[in-house]
């Protein structure tokens, strides 16, 4: 890998194209490098997770709309929604919305923390919608799913957006955008523009993770992908965008990150060196938080320990900085312990998690978050007694690079009335790459199962798995069997109308 300088630069430094950090990125999305077989395997299994989730989420009230949106604008030989089959197309930049709010909309999908945070499975859908309609094939889109990984797992090690309340899709932008590049093998130019064009159009605050936690936290990234879509259709046209959108005087980190006297170190593949980032992420067993996943691990084993949850005084979870302030105590939203709040909201409080996988000892990803289960009486009571605070240990092993390191958990400490403790700490997720029980193909193919089982026709379910994982072979007309549709009438359809459904 190589180390990239990025800094503001006056204008009066007129800084050469060749060293701005788009154009760098550029170079690494041209760059044909042959994607590595455990890569490719990877990209599968990602897809496989990624359709899991859309399909468990299919008839959720954002994805309706988000489908409805995406059906008002048919197009022939466009590209595939989820929950249809293939002989219903829509404009590539619209199947990318449609499907991108699916996957995103349970929480349940792959993560990568290190300096930010992202979902780089967020990636997957507007390549995958962009190759169905140019009619790329399966080794074409293992190319450009390969770039969106690397390009937004590196911008994430480096260049902290949240901690400037800016949302993780700003690096969503440019690696789709790179991911597309790559795939529809674009020069080194066009990528540069579109890179910059993405970046420029999806900076959004963190307001859409705050407070009371809305819907649009399942539209926000595939909002970017729309939009990253959009950005290399303009820049393939020839059309320019604001250079140098990373290192400017008036730029993105200027002004909306460390300002002028920024400076980071991101890390990006020498020419030639395979883009293997994919492999530094981790899904999800359960539908929550990725901060989470290890605590309610290890809430699952202390959970059998408490006789009478009356008896509890109070719960202290010893946490990172980053759990503490966004879904813990410290982030200071009293909306953290309302048992009327949103799904999207419970999902961003540790203390409502914890209080009810101490209590259940498993984890679902519609039952766990019902309205009844939110308000039970006892649960209520626990849940308050349960506070974080951040343990500079915990913090720095988030933010280590060593992979043997690195880790999202924390300590649970129940004090019981009596004066006894209950406690136990977890580093890594079960299903994490150094967890107990790390998760291969099987495990996709299990959480896909699970997730799809009541919804899909079996006969579906086996086709799609069968030929998701046949991608590298796929040839340009076999990418629409990289939907998923489900049985006839069984799609919820929107009650409301919109402008583009306009009749």
């Amino acid at each position: 890998m190589k180390l990239h300088d990025v800094k503001v630069h006056p204008e009066k430094d007129r800084l050469a194209r060749a060293d701005q950090f788009a154009w760098k990125i550029a170079e690494v999305a041209s760059d044909p490098v042959a994607v590595e077989p455990e890569v490719t395997d990877m990209i599968i299994n990602r897809m496989i997770d990624n359709a899991a989730v859309a399909i468990a989420s299919v008839n959720r009230h954002p994805v309706v709309t988000a489908r409805a949106q995406a059906l008002a604008h048919p197009r022939p030989g466009g590209a595939t929604v989820f929950g249809l089959g293939p002989n219903v197309r829509v404009h590539a930049e619209w199947a990318a919305w449609a499907n991108g709010t699916a996957v995103r909309e349970l929480d349940y999908h792959d993560t990568f923390l290190a300096a930010d945070y992202s979902h780089p499975g967020d990636n997957i859908p507007p390549i995958l919608a962009v190759a169905q309609q140019t009619g790329q094939n399966g080794h074409d889109l293992v190319r450009g799913i390969a770039t969106g990984y690397e390009i937004q797992v590196n911008l994430v090690r480096a260049i902290c957006l949240h901690q400037h309340k800016i949302d993780h899709v700003a690096h969503l932008g440019p690696s789709a955008a790179a991911g597309i590049g790559t795939m529809l093998k674009l020069d080194t130019e066009t990528i540069y523009q579109a890179v910059q064009q993405a970046l420029h159009v999806t900076t959004s605050t963190r307001q859409s993770r705050k407070g009371e936690i809305s819907s649009w936290k399942a539209f926000a990234p595939s909002h970017a992908g729309k939009l990253a879509i959009e950005a290399v259709d303009r820049a393939m046209y020839g059309e320019g965008a604001p250079s140098p959108i990373y290192e400017g005087e008036d730029s993105v980190i200027s002004w909306m990150l460390d300002g002028p006297k920024a400076h980071y170190i991101v890390p990006l593949p020498e020419k030639g060196e395979p883009k293997r980032a994919i492999l530094d992420t981790y899904t999800k067993e359960h539908s929550a938080e990725y901060q989470s996943q290890a605590l309610i691990d290890l809430s699952f084993g202390l959970g059998k320990q408490v006789k009478n949850w009356d008896d509890v005084e109070d719960i202290l979870i010893e946490t990172s900085h980053h759990t503490h302030y966004v879904i813990g105590t410290g982030s200071n939203d009293p909306q953290k312990f309302d048992p009327k709040a949103s799904r999207e909201t419970l999902d961003h409080s540790i203390m409502y998690i914890v209080a009810v996988a101490l209590q259940d000892g498993f984890w679902h990803h519609v039952k766990s978050y019902a309205p009844e289960r939110a308000q039970r009486l006892d649960t209520v009571r626990l849940w308050q007694k349960i506070h974080t605070i951040e343990d500079k240990r915990w913090t720095e092993r988030y933010h280590s690079t060593d992979p043997a390191v690195k880790a999202f958990g924390g300590r649970i400490i129940i004090r019981m009335k009596d004066g006894s403790e209950i406690s136990g700490e977890m580093a890594v997720a079960n299903a994490h790459t150094l967890g107990a029980t790390p998760w291969v193909r099987k495990n996709y193919i299990a959480k896909f199962e699970m997730l799809t089982a009541g919804i899909l026709d079996p006969g579906e379910a086996k086709r799609f798995l069968d030929t998701v994982q046949a991608l590298p072979s796929l040839k340009a007309a076999d990418l629409d069997g990289l939907t998923v549709a489900l049985p006839e009438r069984a799609l919820a359809v929107s009650e409301h109308s919109g402008i583009f459904a306009w009749a």
